[in-house]
């Protein structure tokens, strides 16, 4: 099998260039870069999440690196043209837990040659932006959160903590009418990489579906706040997130495939941006990224997670999300969390119109204001 470095790089604008990095944590990370001809420069890194890739971040990384930014955005562990992590289901997910994937993120930067950066993460790569922050506010000076709120660290007894009886909420799923299940859940199953890998619709046509039922394109997605933690508040979300129980992900989304006009419309996510996905996912298939769900589901390094009880994040944070956007809300109470004081130095939480969860494609120049704004301000 030819090397990650072989393949021809991606299709990116002029002034953003593809290499690799080796981060001294067992990964030759490949990332994109801007800004990169001019020393000096104060870093932005930007961390993609689920079923993502640094290319997720090509419509901000001019705009930023125009504004004085060293821009980076990498490939994390499990994921594209990054290499050296363990493939397969029976991986050790010890490499795939949150405080290695912090790890990550901090050999790049000092690999680079930087000793602080600025942080903007989407997605899953929102919670490793968060823990970088609240794990080493010397080094990462400031966070944006894209999608997913930072509802805190897991508490211990002696803080009020109780972990949430989120077998109870499975089982109580799984009576409803009809039977649902959690697409976290089924993400951790040895099945989901294969059933989105081999989808019958193929994976190209698989993706183009995901990402359109997950996006502001979708009338459906019409978000608004969940009153608890109770299978019958999660019900009301969408079936990408609260799956029919009888169904894949590949068979949830292929009803809501776009037509030929809405394809040809869709700008934020082109053809030809869609054959890069593809072709990537394709090779790698989706389970490194799903290991990151069976780190959180299982609950095996929940404990080491407590290690921060009562932390905050203090850097100046922001959040931004797309109005359309159902990630916002789909762990009740993290959102209002966040802004209640898991985030002590919140600035700003801004919801964009015309977007939904992939927030910095659909509305890429909306963000890159809100971006440069924060960043200008802190």
């Amino acid at each position: 099998m030819s090397s990650p470095a072989d393949l021809p790089p991606p299709p990116l604008p002029a002034g953003i260039r593809s290499r690799f990095v080796d981060n001294g944590n067992g990964l030759s990370m490949h990332v994109l870069e801007a800004g990169h001809e001019s020393p000096g420069r104060p870093c932005v890194l930007l961390l993609h999440g689920f079923p993502e890739l640094a290319y997720s971040w090509r419509k901000l990384m001019l705009p930023l690196a125009q504004a004085g930014f060293h821009v980076v955005a990498p490939d994390q562990r499990g994921y594209g043209r990054t290499t050296g992590w363990e493939a397969g289901f029976d991986a050790d997910l010890t490499e795939f837990r949150l405080t290695n994937l912090v790890r990550d993120v901090l050999g790049l930067l000092w690999a680079l040659g930087h000793r602080s950066a600025a942080l903007v993460g989407h997605d899953f790569g929102s919670p490793v932006a968060a823990w970088c922050a609240l794990m080493r506010p010397d080094v990462f000076r400031s966070v944006t959160l894209m999608s997913a709120p930072f509802g805190g660290a897991p508490k211990v007894p002696v803080d009020g903590g109780a972990a949430p009886d989120f077998g109870r909420v499975l089982r109580e799923l799984a009576e409803l009418s009809p039977p649902r299940k959690h697409y976290q859940w089924y993400y951790s199953t040895p099945e989901a990489d294969v059933d989105m890998r081999q989808a019958p619709q193929g994976l190209r046509a698989f993706l183009r579906a995901y990402y359109h039922h997950k996006s502001a394109d979708w009338p459906g997605n019409q978000p608004h706040p969940l009153r608890a933690l109770e299978a019958s508040e999660l019900a009301q979300l969408p079936t990408y997130y609260v799956m029919q129980a009888d169904r894949d992900m590949a068979e949830t989304v292929a009803p809501e495939m776009p037509n030929a006009q809405q394809i040809a419309d869709c700008r934020w996510l082109t053809e030809s941006e869609l054959d890069f996905y593809a072709s990537e996912f394709s090779r790698t298939g989706f389970q490194g990224g799903l290991q990151w769900y069976r780190c959180a589901t299982g609950g095996r390094f929940n404990g080491e997670l407590q290690t921060w009880s009562g932390r905050t994040i203090d850097v100046p944070a922001c959040y931004i999300a797309g109005a359309a956007d159902w990630g916002i809300y789909q762990k009740p109470g993290d959102f209002e969390a966040m802004q209640a004081g898991a985030c002590s130095r919140m600035t700003g939480v801004h919801l964009v119109d015309g977007a939904g969860h992939w927030v910095q494609q659909e509305q890429p120049e909306v963000v890159a204001r809100l971006l440069l704004g924060f960043l200008g301000s802190v």
